[in-house]
């Protein structure tokens, strides 16, 4: 028998890897992508825009929050014992390497890429008279009425500036009507523009498609601005600002007013980075970041647009579509494969569904039709993020007029879509629902949807539980598992839980439910423990766990020692992950990998050996201090032991054999891509083949 490991020391700084720089190494996982070329050219062009997006968040969040503890004089607060302006230092030179590399990409590969496949971005000193007469129209048709330039002088002084919204610092030379010196102007574009504009096909030369940029026809022009004055030069810039949005809610008596007080601040926030043409010169860069409060370090040139995420529209606008992934039809259960009713369908068997690989229109089927089923009389639904115009929605404005009682929880504070969040909770409270907003303190996470029947004269509940997002377009593009159930018990604790969201009073005790933040941490913790234990009396012991990051130092404290029993641990972590894999004596059984392909990886999924009954989770939390601590989460077993076969297979095995889309991480945080072997196998790919082929009824 196996002696139980001693406990080791706890939080040990070199033990814990350090979460900004985690979630730069995804960034590069990321970028990657785009830098394949097994991958179709359109969808490296798309790749490169994510990790763009991706920065600005990362930025304005991540990087805001860092700076502002270097303000504070913060000491360094992470497991990993970093200071705050180590990580910032660390954060400069890794995020300048990858927005260099980006453009290196965009201008050495992609554009000419593109170009031979008959795509164009034509440069200014490419135009052809056709070509250079229409834009000239376009800019005194469409820019010239709307662009307001400002002369920078004691009269008119530094404009404030969007967050990273684009704009042009001009140099000028002369002087002006009134006899005053120009020396420079800013000119703003107006967010109406559209970053990349498709010429005119009989512009574009046969089976061609041709992109000019906003700022070559502003470069083109921009001397028309400033008549009789002589432009020097003309830089575009662009300023990322914090975006976290602070609301003191003990305080606060109407969290959705509060909200719609403070959103317009977004756009105002302290500046974080500067991105500037990498002509600007010396001395115009350096005032931009005296405007903004910058330092040198924050000053990021590039050869290119300044928001290369405005380049996502062309993968669409080319109307190529071969040059993107090519399209598919998701699949069907069995129990959906005939157009049965969603509620009958779901009293004979639990239902899984596989996103996006299965259809994501049940779900919409089954809130649809228990907004018009006349034994319905209450549906109450969790909405995180739903997107603009959602099917979803307007099947609960539709039941609330029908007269159910119709209850969503909605979470204001969805990061970036608390605007849309109130005007649906708007929307919802004129028909007469019933919306609440969850716990002060706490972002509702979980999702979930339940209906409830009038059956043979009893109320019958049957509920919807998601890893992902009530959003029809995202279930398009990330992985997420669904579980539909009549299963009283389990039905019975949803109930409970939307009961503490929208009323008053002690948790109660669930029958199957793990709930954030009261029994999850716990329960995931013990499961690991069990293992521990198991392992340490000689008894065969696994855990298998997916999930989007990897933070919560007691939890990787408790992975850490089951690794020390011998227990055998595998995780796919997406995106950050603290924990140091295979490090002798700590965590030698433990191995990390990531996956990063078509899809965006999203499902959590958990199992537990336990001793040969292998018990199965999904959940709507990762392994994070907020998931388990700051918010409504839940975590759900998989009973039916088919459909538990089928996560298994699914969610985990799958992936442990992917070698074509899998990175494996070392001890120092740094990650490895797999390389295909004979036998190439894409989890993904896969998936795909397993899943999608049904035709959708």
């Amino acid at each position: 028998m196996t002696a139980r490991p001693a406990p080791i020391a706890r939080h040990v700084p070199a033990h814990f890897l350090n979460r900004e720089l985690g979630i730069l190494e995804f960034q590069r996982r990321v970028l990657a992508q785009a830098e394949d070329p097994a991958v179709p050219i359109l969808e490296r062009l798309r790749f490169l825009c994510i990790v763009s997006s991706n920065l600005d968040e990362f930025f304005e969040i991540r990087v805001a929050g860092v700076q502002e503890q270097m303000r504070l004089n913060v000491p360094g607060s992470g497991p990993d014992g970093m200071s705050p302006r180590e990580v910032y230092q660390s954060i400069s030179r890794i995020a300048h390497e990858l927005v260099a590399r980006q453009y290196q990409l965009l201008n050495e590969t992609i554009l000419p890429e593109l170009e031979r496949a008959g795509i164009k971005f034509l440069r200014r000193s490419e135009f052809d008279d056709a070509q250079r007469a229409w834009v000239r129209d376009y800019f005194f048709r469409e820019m010239m009425p709307v662009l307001t330039p400002i002369g920078l002088d004691p009269a008119h002084p530094f404009p404030r500036v969007f967050n990273k919204s684009l704009n042009f610092a001009v140099e000028l030379e002369g002087r002006d009507a009134f006899g005053r010196d120009a020396r420079a102007a800013i000119v703003q574009a107006p967010r109406i523009f559209p970053r990349v504009m498709r010429l005119p096909p009989e512009l574009a030369g046969a089976g061609r498609t041709a992109f000019v940029f906003l700022t070559s026809v502003l470069h083109e022009h921009v001397q028309e601005l400033f008549s009789g004055i002589k432009v020097l030069g003309c830089h575009q810039f662009r300023v990322t600002r914090n975006s976290d949005l602070f609301v003191e809610e003990e305080d606060v008596k109407d969290l959705r007013r509060a909200l719609q007080g403070e959103l317009p601040q977004r756009h105002f926030g302290d500046a974080v980075r500067l991105e500037i043409a990498d002509a600007c010169s010396p001395r115009t860069a350096d005032f931009l970041l005296q405007q903004f409060g910058l330092g040198p370090d924050d000053l990021y040139r590039v050869n290119g647009p300044v928001n290369l995420v405005r380049l996502m529209q062309v993968t669409t606008e080319a109307q190529r579509e071969d040059l993107l992934y090519p399209p598919f039809r998701p699949g069907f259960p069995p129990q959906l494969a005939k157009r049965v009713n969603m509620f009958e369908a779901v009293r004979a068997g639990d239902i899984l569904l596989h996103h996006p690989y299965q259809s994501f229109s049940p779900v919409v089927r089954f809130l649809q039709e228990a907004a018009a089923d006349p034994e319905v009389v209450a549906i109450k639904q969790t909405v995180y993020r739903t997107g603009a115009d959602s099917v979803l929605v307007e099947a609960l404005l539709e039941a609330a007029r029908n007269g159910k009682e119709v209850t969503a929880v909605v979470e204001l504070k969805a990061r970036f879509d608390e605007e849309a969040n109130i005007n649906l909770a708007a929307r919802l409270e004129e028909v007469g629902a019933h919306v609440v907003y969850g716990v002060v303190g706490h972002k509702t996470h979980a999702k979930m949807l339940m209906a409830v029947r009038r059956e043979d004269g009893r109320l019958r509940r049957y509920v919807h539980l998601g890893t992902g997002n009530y959003h029809p377009r995202t279930a398009r593009l990330y992985t997420d598992f669904g579980l539909f159930t009549a299963n009283e018990q389990m039905c019975a604790d949803v109930n409970q839980v939307f009961n503490q969201l929208t009323s008053l009073g002690k948790a109660g005790k669930l029958h199957y439910l793990w709930q954030s933040p009261f029994s999850l941490h716990q329960r995931i913790v013990e499961a690991i423990q069990n293992e521990t234990r198991l392992a340490s009396e000689g008894k065969p012991a696994r855990i298998m766990a997916k999930m989007n990051a990897l933070l919560e130092p007691d939890t990787i404290e408790a992975l850490y020692q089951a690794s020390q029993a011998g227990v055998r641990v595998d995780l796919v972590v997406r995106g950050v992950c603290a924990l140091r894999p295979g490090i002798p004596g700590l965590s030698e059984n433990i191995k990390v990998r990531s996956i990063v392909g078509r899809f965006l990886e999203h499902h959590r999924v958990f199992y537990f050996r336990a001793d040969g009954e292998e018990h199965v989770y999904l959940s709507s939390a990762d392994w994070m201090d907020r998931n388990f601590f700051r918010r409504i989460e839940l975590c759900f077993p998989v009973l039916d032991k088919k459909l538990k076969a089928r996560v298994i297979k699914e969610g985990l095995q799958a992936y442990l054999g992917d070698n074509v889309q899998a990175w494996e991480m070392g001890a120092d945080g740094a990650y490895a891509r797999k390389t295909p072997g004979k036998a190439r196998r894409s989890v993904q790919e896969d998936l795909l083949d397993w899943l999608a082929p049904p035709r959708e009824p």
